[in-house]
């Protein structure tokens, strides 16, 4: 990861290893509140010379550091400043709306020293989507500055007619402020140092933000941090990548939490999608849900604030449907882009209801099951109405906004959906994994209603459900290489080429259990398995390409529903392939961290190749690992269970996992699996659920 990049709720800061913001940079770097950039540049020198690198650290998601030096300095012979005489530290993050920066300064020249120390500061006020150069606009206009020794403040009136203020102060006087260069003479003897101390609030509205000391800002993540640590399930285990990998996601999931009203949720990954998102916060919220369940109740209220409510072509909005993503910039605030929010998602309203389900199973929560239920239906009925457009079975997708995307499954680059000859597909698009959570939707809110007395309405879901699953494998699979299409295209002909899609449809249970074996092993198999993990197409497939963002490349979150799929469906030796593979790849990224996707490239390369521009950390790839668990456990609980069911197995090279407070219904779990030579052994250390447990079918003593 060549940048680093800090956040806390709705502001996150983007800059390259050593903190610095270049003016002409490339990459969109900046500090970022609501979809409008507040730093364009931030550069630290001395003397007016460019600091160099010494080293970059962020191992701690709310707090990185770096330390720099400066570089020789000599004028017609004469020294001014002899290399690395002055150490450079600067301690970064970001609270409570307020980006903070402690810059140390320490001297180790022999005799005392006399420098300038300069802060290039620049705003630009800039819309997410300009900065990425999707488009331009209609933008406002910036106010005359404010300058003080300790204070510059840009104002900038936008084409919504909200006012963006960025407030930059410091705690020393400067020498100088002009156009943006702040300036400070420092003198230092041996060993003596100084702190300058930096903050920059960004600010929409006539919102106000209280900034504190910096060090008990400080304190306060910390202590967030730990406070996060303590409230989700533990798991520990002897095999040393997996639980670096463990550990990392959470600690990453914990960063891209966002309350927008409704309870936290994850938003998709930085830099550039740190706004909710429909089947990316719906999928992290799935994942974490044996680790802390109150994110699904978080996500699932924030989406239902914002179902569809009417029908309206520009945002490809309708009734019930759940949105793709919101922004909140200037464009979407003036109308320039449709995203206030944008709809157009074809999987992420089945998600919506699968998600739900998934948490009355875990929880028993009725109480959230009836007020939900009314969105939950809302949800159903889209599937049956807007989503079938033709009324076929099957859910298929079009775009409808002249500015929104046309590929709307998780692949939504413009070249995914593509047949074997090379022929891009036509839309409408039925996807194949788009069916299976269809399926799963229905099939879960069938047992929710069982659960709630509402058995009739079941049993129509029931039946909906097993007519789909009959035409699915009527119209999907494919004969000539025994496996299934990724999708049916406008024709409603099959879209041949071998993708991971099908994959997901094993988690649903819609694949007919004599196929089943065939699809694991395409999966697992030498076109479509890396080394690393599943790829997203197969290898000899026309439209394949290892280094493309949908058409070969390798994403950790679509490797975790396939998992969790062969978890269910009994598949332990290839789903601990699977598992294997990632946790390899895991430890040739910076911090063990799994990035939004990987080139698949096959292991020969010695290594996984980095795709250059993924984001991490990345909401559903934290996630992943975290399924892991649940995956090793066999673990799926529903509503209508009257106990735990376990299926558990270990990677290659561990022997233990230990879960504790693991929360199903009221009540905490704690168990171990150990490696023993004539298999598995569990061990059940507290159950308080009120159900007993079974393993392999076995029923544990309590």
């Amino acid at each position: 990861m060549d940048y680093r990049v800090l956040k806390h709720n709705d502001v996150f800061m983007l800059t390259d290893q050593s903190g610095n913001i270049p003016k002409d940079h490339s990459y969109g770097l900046g500090l970022y509140k609501y979809d409008t950039r507040f730093l364009s540049e931030l550069m630290m020198k001395i003397n007016n010379v460019p600091l160099v690198l010494l080293s970059s650290n962020a191992r701690h998601n709310y707090e990185s550091t770096m330390l720099l030096t400066n570089p020789h300095m000599e004028t017609d012979g004469v020294v001014e400043l002899w290399r690395e005489s002055i150490e450079v530290e600067r301690k970064r993050y970001v609270y409570e709306g307020v980006y903070y920066e402690q810059i140390k300064l320490k001297s180790y020249a022999p005799k005392r020293v006399a420098f300038d120390f300069q802060m290039q500061l620049d705003v630009d006020f800039a819309d997410m989507f300009v900065v990425r150069g999707f488009l331009g606009g209609e933008l406002g206009a910036e106010e005359e500055p404010e300058t003080s020794k300790q204070q510059l403040i840009r104002t900038y009136i936008g084409k919504d007619g909200v006012k963006r203020q960025a407030v930059m102060e410091w705690n020393l006087e400067a020498q100088s402020v002009e156009e943006g260069e702040i300036s400070f003479s420092m003198e230092l003897g041996h060993a003596e140092e100084i702190v300058l101390s930096l903050q920059v609030k960004p600010l929409v509205g006539d919102e106000s933000v209280r900034s504190m000391d910096p060090e008990i800002a400080l304190e306060q993540l910390r202590k967030e941090a730990d406070s996060w640590k303590d409230s989700h399930t533990e798991v520990k285990t002897d095999y040393a990548p997996l639980q670096r990998l463990i550990d990392r996601g959470l600690k990453d999931m914990h960063v891209l939490l966002t309350d927008v009203g409704y309870g936290n949720l994850p938003v998709a990954g930085l830099p550039w999608f740190a706004v909710p998102f429909g089947r990316d916060s719906l999928i992290a919220a799935l994942q974490m849900l044996p680790y802390e369940r109150g994110l699904a109740k978080g996500t699932l209220r924030t989406m239902a604030s914002m179902q569809g409510e009417r029908v309206d072509h520009w945002r490809d909005e309708q009734p019930g449907k759940i949105m793709h993503e919101i922004r909140y910039g200037e464009l979407a605030s003036t109308g320039q882009i449709p995203f206030t929010p944008y709809y157009g998602t074809i999987d992420a309203t089945p998600l919506f209801v699968i998600l739900f389900t998934e948490y009355i199973g875990w929880t028993g929560d009725l109480d959230l099951a009836r007020e939900l239920l009314p969105n939950v239906e809302a949800a159903i009925k889209w599937m049956d109405e807007y989503g079938d457009r033709d009324g076929d079975g099957f859910v298929e997708y079009h775009q409808e906004s002249s500015k929104g995307i046309a590929n709307q499954g998780w692949k939504d680059s413009g070249d995914s959906i593509v047949h074997r000859n090379g022929d891009f597909a036509e839309t409408p698009i039925a996807l194949s994994e788009v069916q299976g959570y269809v399926y799963q939707a229905k099939r879960g809110l069938a047992s929710v209603y069982e659960a709630l007395g509402r058995k009739e309405k079941g049993a129509v879901l029931q039946e909906e459900a097993a007519f789909l699953k009959e035409r699915y494998e009527q119209a999907f699979y494919m004969n000539d290489v025994n496996y299934y299409a990724i999708a049916l295209d406008g024709d409603k002909q099959q879209v041949g080429t071998i993708t991971s899609n099908p994959g997901h449809t094993l988690w649903a249970d819609l694949v007919s259990q004599n196929r089943m074996d065939e699809l694991v092993a395409m999966l697992t198999g030498e076109k479509m398995f890396s080394g690393y993990g599943i790829r997203t197409m197969a290898e000899g497939e026309a439209g394949y390409n290892p280094m493309s963002y949908h058409d070969g490349s390798v994403w950790p979150h679509d490797n975790s529903i396939i998992l969790l799929g062969m978890g269910r469906q009994g598949y332990q030796d290839a789903a601990a392939k699977v598992m294997s593979g990632l946790v390899e790849a895991s430890q040739h990224f910076e911090y063990d961290r799994l990035p939004e996707l990987f080139c698949g490239y096959d292991r020969d390369m010695g290594h996984p190749v980095h795709y250059p521009i993924a984001c991490s950390p990345q909401a559903w790839a934290a996630g992943t690992p975290l399924s892991f668990t649940q995956t090793m456990l066999g673990l799926y609980p529903s509503v209508i269970d009257e106990f735990i069911t376990l299926h558990p197995f270990l990677l290659q090279g561990m022997n233990e996992l230990h879960v504790s407070h693991l929360k199903v219904r009221d009540g905490e779990l704690d168990l171990s699996v150990h490696r023993r030579e004539e298999g598995y052994q569990v061990q059940i250390h507290k159950n308080t659920t009120g159900l007993p447990v079974h393993v392999n079918g076995s029923v544990m003593p309590t």
